[in-house]
């Protein structure tokens, strides 16, 4: 999955959350009975063209009592920065207002990282006179203090510690911090191990640092290798419907490259050449495995 599918799940998952950590003072103004809702196959595809297909998720902030008029936030974010253009932004703004017939939109843009090129305000007119003065809301996750929300009840920033400023050294407590609060805020187990895939896509963490995350978050490691035992047991249910051979090499390859990353030609060739049982007893190998050597260790 691409990262900015990553960031679409999450922002889908947790609307309000993911607006009071990229807009907060747009977020405190909205009262606490508001509706949020993704309003993306409302949107005429035609008449957006392609700026339809870049955007993440625009998202419909409602007053259940209509006391208020409804609040458009666009949504988007950029994992490269270079690829952000406020006019396509400012364009799709006005297509998206003019579709609602409302001026109250709210551009929100999440940077993955910060950029000398990001244009922060787009001003249009001539010598004499502005005649469009257009800018959004930046959240740049790699300029934000990570200590700044090491103890916040949002989940969308507790994920994203692995994505703000680190220092040296923080990056093992980012990531275990993450997985940590993943467990107390987020009871559903289906969401659980689609974000600790999140953390792990996005920490990142080396052979080493994997290895002392396991020894000072010791209850956060044994509950990931429950999930991924889970994971093994319903490949091997997925195996029974199609073929238990090849559904045990799919999922045990898919595990192995979220633990310790892409796999090589010879790991690969290895895995197809294996048996069933063989199979087996790497996919239990792999529940305390700390190095690639452990998972095909033969005792």
């Amino acid at each position: 999955m691409s990262h900015d599918q990553n960031f679409k799940n999450l922002i889908l998952d947790y609307p309000l959350q993911a607006l009071a950590f990229s807009a907060p003072e747009e977020a405190k103004a909205l009262p606490p009975d508001v509706v949020i809702r993704s309003v993306r196959e409302e949107l005429p595809k035609d008449r957006l063209g392609d700026r339809f297909f870049e955007l993440d998720v625009p998202l419909l902030a409602e007053w259940p009592d209509g006391r208020r008029e409804a609040l458009l936030f666009v949504v988007e974010e950029q994992t490269d920065p270079a690829r952000f253009s406020i006019r396509k932004l400012a364009s799709y703004c006005l297509a998206i207002g003019e579709f609602y017939d409302t001026d109250r939109v709210v551009p929100v843009v999440i940077f993955l990282r910060s950029g000398a090129s990001i244009a922060r305000q787009l001003r249009m007119g001539s010598d004499q006179q502005c005649y469009l003065d257009f800018h959004y809301i930046a959240c740049v996750l790699s300029e934000i203090p990570v200590e700044d929300h090491l103890n916040s009840q949002n989940i969308v920033a507790r994920l994203n510690l692995v994505n703000m400023r680190l220092g040296k050294g923080q990056r093992i407590h980012a990531y275990g911090h993450a997985v940590r609060w993943l467990m107390t805020l987020e009871s559903s187990w289906e969401r659980q191990q689609k974000y600790i895939d999140f953390v792990e896509a996005y920490g990142a963490l080396d052979e080493n640092e994997m290895r002392r995350y396991r020894e000072i978050y010791v209850t956060e490691d044994a509950q990931m290798m429950q999930w991924s035992e889970r994971l093994l047991d319903q490949g091997e249910q997925r195996g029974v419907q199609k073929g238990l051979r090849q559904g045990q090499l799919g999922l045990l390859a898919d595990l192995l490259a979220e633990r310790f990353g892409v796999l090589d030609e010879a790991v690969q060739a290895r895995l197809e050449q294996a048996d069933e049982e063989t199979l087996k007893r790497w996919g239990r190998n792999l529940l305390s495995a700390r190095s690639m050597d452990e998972v095909f260790r033969t005792q």
